[in-house]
């Protein structure tokens, strides 16, 4: 049919305006929303040992990336995503530091994650990353903003509907 197409595989998109609640959102909102509740002094729940590592893409940078993409010539299957790894844990701690309470974080695995759900922890796949190379080679860009500040627009936004959610 000679269609000009283009194939972007998209690697943890996250940002405001997402899903954020009933365990559909992706991790960095699920840090961001259970913060956003949790009142000074308390603790957030997370999942197995928090070492498993991912990277998340700011829904911005991804847009930039579909853009650029569709304006080239290059027409083969590329990754959208970032190469920023960080822990769970660690994206914990950043909507922890972002909202400036001291919350503590409870990592749940094993027998008492069980004994709490009914059921073994899922914690996936220990470690995975968008590799980029492709993009960066046929398109010539590459993600820019760090995923801090992605977490911080997105915390804001989170808990300004935490905070309507709950009056």
């Amino acid at each position: 049919y000679k269609l000009d197409v283009r194939i972007a595989r998209f690697h943890n998109i996250f940002g405001p305006q997402g899903t954020w609640k009933d365990g559909k959102e992706k991790a960095p909102a699920a840090m961001c929303r259970k913060v956003a509740e949790q009142q000074n002094g308390g603790s957030i729940e997370v999942w197995g040992d928090g070492l498993q590592t991912r990277s998340f893409l700011y829904v911005s940078e991804c847009v930039e990336a579909v853009l650029r993409l569709m304006k080239s010539d290059f027409t083969g299957p590329v990754n959208i995503g970032s190469e920023e790894m960080v822990s769970i844990n660690r994206l914990a701690e950043m909507a922890i530091e972002i909202s400036g309470k001291n919350i503590s974080i409870n990592n749940l695995g094993g027998q008492d994650f069980i004994d709490k759900y009914g059921f073994s922890c899922p914690t996936g796949v220990r470690g995975r990353n968008s590799d980029n190379k492709l993009y960066r080679e046929k398109i010539d860009w590459e993600v820019s903003l760090p995923l801090i500040e992605g977490m911080k627009n997105t915390y804001t936004w989170i808990s300004e509907q935490v905070n309507k959610n709950s009056k």
